[in-house]
Formats: structure tokens, C-alpha cells, sequence
């Protein structure tokens, strides 16, 4: 991909709520952030976060990844107590998202930093504003969307489904990681990854293995799994200093 096309971040999807997407998102930052990168982080909307007036585990893990000295109020701008899809979160507690100032905030990230990743909330067609969708956000935004899918049963459903609506709302797709695959596989983690290749044209970026520990160990363990998959200069085509 010739420099003057290199996109200036990625937004990270999901196939489903709790398929790994923050540690995907804080292990790419972290990778980046190591080699000199200055990488800007945003949630636009964490639910299910305990207390309102500080940062999320998901913010506060992609703050940390990558050295960010952003405010709070940046990183993410709304957090919400219930574990609901942020538009009806908001609703339930009283909360306008301001869809305009949530866009401008992330333009603004963007145009600060050499890199930015940026993680919605679940999946592309999950309600954020007003009517609108994740999907609406990322298209505003024009970042290649790199999918986060599980490994196990249903995954091939909810992947093609992911990946067919990116392609028909236009969003640009950098691809899709496999996560968390288990040591353990069977037959369904086993075939996942061929099915899925062989059923879509958007390129199977890597598989990445189950991982122990606390969030922050876990995005170290997959940071190296990152560098060394074969099928990694496929994602480094999207990232600035690893081509």
C-alpha cells in the first residue's frame, strides 16, 4: 500500500459483545507504541461501567496500551452504568449523546496522532445515537474496520454476517482476526478458520490463541502473537513503521 494511502488508524469491530476486541485493540497499540508510534486511543461509548465519573476497564486498558496522556473525557466520552447497547443506556440514564461532538472528538484524535484506534461498542449495527448506528460512526470516519470474531460455534454466522453488512454499508475492511482460539479445539474451532476464508473475499488477518492472565498480561501475550503470526504482514499493511 504506497504511504500516501496509508489510513491514519483502524476501527475495531466485533462479531458479538465480549469476543476480545479491547485486548485485540490494546495489543495492536501497544505493538505500535513500542516501535516510537504516537497512538491515540477512543471509545466513544463504554457501558456497563461501574462508575460513571472515571474511565472504563475497555478505556482505561486502551489508555494504558498506549501511553495515552488524552483526558478521560476524550478517550471516552460517555461512559454508562447499564450493560446495554449505548443509545438505550443513554436512554435508561438520562444521557444525550451528542452524536456531532462524539464525530469531532474522534476527527480531532485522529488529526493529533500518526495512528488511531479506535473500538466501538459490539458489533457495526449496534444503536449509538439517536438512530444511529456503530456502522454510522465508522463510516464517518472512513478507518478501515478490522472485524474481531470468536472462534467456537456460530462464529461462521455471525462473521459473514459482519463482514456482508461492512460490504454493503460501504465501510472499507482491512479484514478479520480470529480470537481467543482455544488449545483445546473441537471440531467446530478446528474447521472455522478454512470455512470462513473460503467463504468471504475479505482477507483472515491471523488467529490468535487463548491467553491467561490479567487484561494487561493478556495484551502483552497477544502483542507477540501479533508479531509473529506468517500471515502478519496482511495486518501490517494498515499499520505505520511495520511495513
Amino acid at each position: 500500500m504506497p504511504a500516501a494511502e496509508m489510513p491514519r488508524g483502524l476501527f475495531i469491530t466485533g462479531t458479538d459483545t465480549g469476543v476480545g476486541k479491547t485486548l485485540v485493540g490494546a495489543a495492536l497499540a501497544r505493538l505500535l507504541t513500542s516501535t516510537g508510534v504516537r497512538v491515540g486511543v477512543m471509545k466513544p461509548a463504554e457501558t456497563g461501567v461501574a462508575d460513571v465519573s472515571l474511565l472504563g476497564p475497555d478505556a482505561q486498558l486502551l489508555r494504558w496500551a498506549a501511553d495515552s496522556e488524552l483526558p478521560a473525557e476524550r478517550i471516552c466520552p460517555y461512559r454508562l452504568a447499564a450493560p446495554l447497547a449505548p443509545a438505550v443506556a443513554a436512554s435508561r440514564e438520562q444521557v444525550r449523546i451528542n452524536y456531532t461532538d462524539l464525530l469531532q472528538t474522534a476527527q480531532e484524535i485522529i488529526a493529533e496522532h500518526e495512528f488511531t484506534i479506535i473500538e466501538g461498542a459490539g458489533g457495526l449495527l449496534v444503536p449509538l445515537a439517536g438512530g444511529l448506528l456503530m456502522a454510522d460512526f465508522a463510516k464517518a470516519l472512513g478507518l478501515p474496520v478490522l472485524v474481531v470474531c470468536r472462534p467456537n460455534l456460530g462464529t461462521i454466522n455471525h462473521s459473514l454476517l459482519t463482514l456482508f453488512a461492512a460490504r454493503n454499508l460501504e465501510l472499507p475492511v482491512a479484514g478479520y482476526l480470529i480470537n481467543n482460539m482455544p488449545e483445546n479445539k473441537g471440531l467446530a474451532e478446528e474447521t472455522a478458520p478454512h470455512t470462513l476464508a473460503s467463504m468471504t473475499t475479505d482477507e483472515l488477518l491471523g488467529v490468535l490463541n487463548q491467553v491467561e492472565g490479567d487484561d494487561r498480561q493478556k495484551v502483552t501475550a497477544l502483542l507477540t502473537q501479533l508479531r509473529e503470526m506468517p500471515t502478519y504482514p496482511l495486518l501490517a499493511r494498515y499499520l505505520p513503521s511495520q511495513r
